[in-house]
């Protein structure tokens, strides 16, 4: 800087001009540059504000003489005051240069933030939300009895997921309020029929059609009797489904109870053509049941044998230890199978494989059900397998003592 300013005197011969280039270096240097003649007068100050005055060599600042060497002899021309700025000043400089070059750029970054915010907001609200008002409407539409709403989602967020069990719980509904009428046709058609056949009896023994004989009497008393069984039937059902059905357990001997059941049912397997045995694990465990019930039970699973297994076929019974607190008790019998499509629902209430009603291959369509809410009163449970053209075989564990 001292040496500028000496060529620079040196061209001209005087200060006059000097103040530009003062204001500049103050700028560039961040610094306060005060110059005065050989007479102590300022002739140039970086902020402006001491032009023409007496400068005192004491004042702040630190000097810096300038001198010119002529014909062998130094003489001053002048004195250089550099003076850094306070740091206030300094800040609101600084502050200044980021806000001017760069502080737009700042601004237009922050707006492109925003707007980018808003836009993947709004996408991601759309996102969240639509499932939710198609999960709101469709259970507005199953509250008004519309059971056939599906959500269908494929999100695989929590959302999804509460959309996939509304979809489970619709199905459900749909098919217990298929089942419930079901249940009143069939219970309908099960009573219709023996009503239908004591009224015509009734009628044609009043016209004269028929004597009222031995013969007549009998067939009044099977159409009872079927009417008697549905009827105890849908109570069993009721209470049990209630958990008000009252079983009386103790220890059982669970082999001696299995040959007292095929035995009462030997008689009409033989009728069939059809064989039927019994398979007993040695040092079988008693177990804690009610007697009566169980042989329900195992009855309805061996009736349900005979009715759907052609002459010449065979059924076993099988009881065997499962662990240290079951014994499973099994039927198997090689008739005609259950369809893979129809296994799932055989346990619900009237639901036949055998859509064709007829009395000779089934009851009432409650056997299973009640079969199956009889073993889970005793704290077991009923299951099947089966194999359509190659038979079947229902199986049922029971709490053993030890």
């Amino acid at each position: 800087m001292q040496t500028e300013l000496t060529r620079f005197y040196f061209i001209r011969r005087n200060w006059n001009g000097i103040q530009p280039y003062i204001e500049q270096w103050g700028n560039l240097y961040e610094q306060r540059i005060i110059l005065t003649d050989s007479a102590g007068t300022v002739v140039a100050d970086s902020q402006g504000e001491l032009l023409g005055q007496h400068k005192n060599p004491d004042s702040s600042g630190r000097p810096l003489g300038i001198g010119q060497t002529m014909m062998g002899q130094a003489r001053a021309i002048g004195t250089l005051y550099v003076t850094q700025r306070p740091s206030q000043e300094l800040g609101l400089s600084s502050l200044h240069v980021l806000f001017g070059a760069i502080g737009r750029f700042f601004i237009w970054g922050s707006l492109v933030a925003v707007a980018i915010a808003l836009v993947i907001t709004f996408f991601l609200s759309q996102r969240i939300l639509s499932p939710v008002r198609a999960l709101t409407l469709a259970a507005r539409r199953l509250g008004q009895g519309d059971l056939s709403q599906r959500v269908a989602s494929k999100d695989k967020s929590e959302v999804g997921e509460l959309a996939q069990a509304f979809d489970i719980m619709a199905e459900n509904l749909e098919r217990t309020e298929q089942l419930r009428k079901n249940m009143v046709a069939d219970v309908a058609h099960e009573l219709r029929t023996p009503l239908s056949n004591i009224k015509g009896y009734l009628e044609a023994v009043g016209d004269g059609v028929i004597r009222p004989d031995a013969d007549t009497i009998r067939k009044l008393d099977e159409e009872a009797t079927l009417l008697a069984r549905l009827v105890e039937d849908l109570q069993e059902l009721s209470l049990a489904e209630a958990g008000t059905l009252k079983l009386v357990c103790q220890a059982e001997n669970i082999a001696g109870l299995i040959n007292q059941t095929v035995t009462v049912v030997q008689a009409k397997a033989l009728a069939k053509g059809l064989t039927i045995s019994a398979v007993l694990s040695e040092m079988l465990p008693l177990v804690n049941i009610d007697a009566h019930r169980i042989s329900q039970v195992l009855r309805n699973l061996l009736e349900n044998a005979i009715a759907y297994t052609a002459s010449g076929g065979s059924i076993t019974v099988a009881v065997k230890r499962q662990d240290n607190r079951m014994i499973e008790v099994s039927v198997t019998d090689t008739g005609q199978g259950i369809p893979a499509e129809e296994l799932p629902f055989i346990f619900e209430r009237f639901y036949r494989v055998d859509k064709s009603r007829t009395r000779a291959t089934g009851g009432s369509g409650l056997g299973l059900t009640i079969a199956r809410r009889l073993v889970e009163a005793h704290g077991g449970k009923i299951t099947a397998q089966s194999e359509q053209g190659k038979g079947s075989r229902f199986s049922f564990t029971l709490p053993a003592l030890e």
